[in-house]
């Protein structure tokens, strides 16, 4: 285990992190174009995407329907296990509601750091873990934002009132036409899912294509990319201090309560070694691209600081240089 997690530190993806966040808490000059991070971004998502697509035109769908149900599950069930421990800290609902749908979606950063890992050590996976990602991304926003516009509207409309009044509650009542926009056709959605079914139609005809840019150079850019994700995330460390201690551990011991349920779900459903491991990193993981393009307009009266800054500050770092290494071993405890 000291092994693995020493290789891990020192891999070049985790070492250009550190020099990110070190160049942030020193307050360096370093910095990357909007236009070259958001660049960096959207190559991610179309790699991840189309190496998703061709693999998943390998299987049937009869193999990969419990994975799928697996992945919906945890969708559902983190954020609600959220609430239930941010009620315990005495987090308002608002920013409550909005650290659930972060902590209940994903990080595609941390799920491509998984895959480097496991390439390293040498590890297979099913390659409808890429699929994976595209369910996991939207089912908790989607669940935590229908939760605050139901409970919104209960304060607006008593029961009891309603009643008297006639209404019959619907579920598309508490939904907002935006937050569905934002849900399915924000940028990481809408990339991650428009590029699996890309790959996924083209199957083994795209990769002579594809492969040179989106495979080949997928590990050095991903470096890169990393390296400004350790620049955002030393900015927000800070920010983090504000709230308090509570919150501070739920952002580093979070991640280590829902990988152990991923991973746990990935075992009772039959994944490899390397696929209940990536299980987890998912269920692990804690958005920044998704997540807060819908609660930005949806929530409002959150702060973003205090979401953001929990995941991207504290639980994407603690991923990158300790759950991942973690998540494998408890992968192959399961196993």
């Amino acid at each position: 285990m000291l092994e693995i997690l020493t290789n891990n530190l020192f891999s070049p993806v985790v070492l250009f992190f550190v020099l990110g966040v070190i160049a942030a808490l020193f307050k360096s000059d370093l910095k990357f174009p909007q236009a070259l991070s958001d660049g960096l971004s959207i190559y991610l998502l179309i790699a991840i995407g189309l190496k998703g697509g061709i693999e998943l035109s390998h299987y049937s769908l009869h193999s990969v329907f419990v994975p799928i149900l697996g992945a919906i599950f945890l969708g559902i069930t983190i954020p609600c296990i959220t609430l239930v421990i941010l009620k315990r800290l005495k987090v308002d609902f608002p920013n409550a509601i909005a650290i659930a749908a972060t902590y209940g979606s994903i990080s595609i950063v941390t799920y491509g750091a998984g895959i480097s890992f496991l390439d390293q050590v040498g590890t297979s996976y099913e390659g409808f873990m890429n699929a994976l990602v595209v369910l996991m991304e939207s089912p908790a926003i989607l669940l935590s934002l229908f939760l605050l516009k139901a409970a919104e509207k209960s304060k607006q409309v008593p029961a009891v009132q309603a009643h008297q009044l006639g209404i019959q509650p619907s579920l598309f009542q508490f939904v907002d036409k935006e937050v569905l926009r934002e849900s399915i056709f924000g940028k990481s959605i809408l990339l991650l899912t428009g590029s699996l079914l890309i790959g996924f139609f083209l199957g083994e005809e795209a990769v002579p294509k594809v492969k040179p840019l989106f495979f080949d150079l997928y590990s050095s850019i991903l470096i890169l990319f990393l390296l400004n994700m350790g620049l955002i995330a030393g900015a927000r460390l800070p920010e983090v201090k504000k709230h308090g201690i509570g919150l501070l551990l739920f952002g580093l011991f979070a991640p280590l309560l829902y990988g152990t349920i991923g991973i746990l779900t990935g075992g009772l459903i039959g994944l490899s070694i390397g696929g209940t491991m990536l299980l987890g990193v998912l269920a692990g993981s804690a958005s920044y691209i998704a997540a807060p393009a819908a609660l930005k307009t949806s929530v409002p009266e959150a702060n973003p600081s205090l979401y953001l800054g929990l995941s991207l500050g504290v639980t994407f770092p603690f991923n990158l240089i300790v759950g991942i290494p973690v998540y494998y071993e408890l992968a192959k405890w399961v196993q």
